[in-house]
C-alpha cells in the first residue's frame, strides 16, 4: 500500500478519517488496494496526537529512539551516575514532545482535546520497548500504550568505589515487610493496569466496529436517497409523458370526429 496514503489518511483528524478513508479507497485503481485501504482503523485522538509527531516531525522520534538506546547501554554498564542523568534528560525530552505532539494537533484541529497522559506513556514505552518504537515511528497507531516497565537507577547495580558507602547497613525489618508489602500492591496494581487496558482495548474496537458500520448505514442511506431521487425523477418524466400522449388522444378524437361531421 502507498505509503503517501496511509500517512495522509493517519495524519488526517479523527472525525474526518472515515470519510478520508472511503474517498482514498474510491480513488484507488486497483480493487485489492481499495479493499486493503478500507481495513484500515479508525485512531483515537491520542494515538493520531502520536502518529502527527512521527509523521511531521519524524527527527524528534529518532532522537528519543537514541536517547532509549544510550540509557539501556547505561542500565547494562551499570554506570548509575550516567543513568540517573539520562533518567533526567528523558523525561526532559519526553515532556518536550508531548508539548509538540499537542501544538501539532491543536494546529491540525485547534478544538481537540488530548489526552496527554496515553501521548506521554506512548513515548516512554517507546524508550523501553523497541516494538512499541518501531509502531510509533511508523506513524500508524490505532492505540496508545503504556510502558510496563521503566528505565531507573537500578538499585542492584554495583557501586563505584566512590559511590560506594564504607560500611553496609542492615535494613529493619520493618522497612523489609513494608518493601514486600509494596512490591505485592505493585504486582497487583500491573494486573488490574493489564485487565483495565485490556478492557478498554475491547470497548474501543466495540466503539469502532459501530462507527464503521454506522458509516455503511450512512453510506448506504446516501445510495438510498440518490436512488429515491432518480426514481422520482422518471415518475415525474413519466406523468408528463403521459399527459403529452392523452393530449394527443383526444386531439385525434377531435379530428377523427370533425372529419365525420363534415
Amino acid at each position: 500500500m502507498p505509503d503517501d496514503v496511509i500517512r495522509e489518511l493517519y495524519a488526517a483528524p479523527p472525525d474526518r478519517f472515515m470519510a478520508a478513508r472511503e474517498q482514498a479507497a474510491s480513488a484507488a485503481a486497483d480493487p485489492a488496494l481499495a479493499k486493503a485501504i478500507k481495513k484500515l482503523r479508525k485512531p483515537t485522538v491520542a494515538a493520531w496526537t502520536v502518529n502527527l509527531l512521527a509523521i511531521r516531525r519524524p527527527e524528534l522520534i529518532d532522537e528519543l529512539i537514541k536517547l532509549a538506546s544510550s540509557l539501556r547501554s547505561a542500565q547494562r554498564e551499570l554506570r548509575g551516575d550516567k543513568l540517573r542523568k539520562l533518567a533526567s534528560e528523558r523525561r526532559t525530552v519526553v515532556s518536550s514532545l508531548v508539548a509538540q505532539a499537542q501544538s501539532l494537533a491543536a494546529q491540525e484541529q485547534p478544538s481537540v482535546k488530548v489526552a496527554v497522559a496515553e501521548v506521554e506513556s506512548t513515548l516512554t514505552a517507546a524508550m523501553a520497548d523497541e516494538e512499541v518504537a518501531r509502531q510509533v515511528r511508523s506513524g500508524r497507531l490505532v492505540r496508545t500504550t503504556s510502558a510496563m516497565g521503566d528505565f531507573t537507577v537500578d538499585a542492584t547495580a554495583t557501586p563505584s568505589k566512590a559511590e560506594r558507602p564504607a560500611k553496609p547497613r542492615a535494613v529493619p525489618p520493618s522497612l523489609r515487610k513494608e518493601l514486600s508489602s509494596a512490591e505485592k500492591a505493585e504486582e497487583k496494581a500491573r494486573e488490574e493496569l493489564s485487565a483495565a487496558e485490556s478492557a478498554s482495548r475491547e470497548a474501543a474496537s466495540d466503539l469502532e466496529r459501530i462507527e464503521e458500520e454506522l458509516e455503511e448505514v450512512r453510506r448506504r442511506r446516501s445510495e438510498a436517497e440518490e436512488e429515491l431521487s432518480r426514481r422520482r425523477h422518471a415518475h415525474r418524466f413519466a406523468q408528463r409523458a403521459l399527459a403529452a400522449a392523452s393530449r394527443r388522444v383526444m386531439e385525434a378524437q377531435a379530428a377523427i370526429e370533425d372529419a365525420t361531421v363534415s
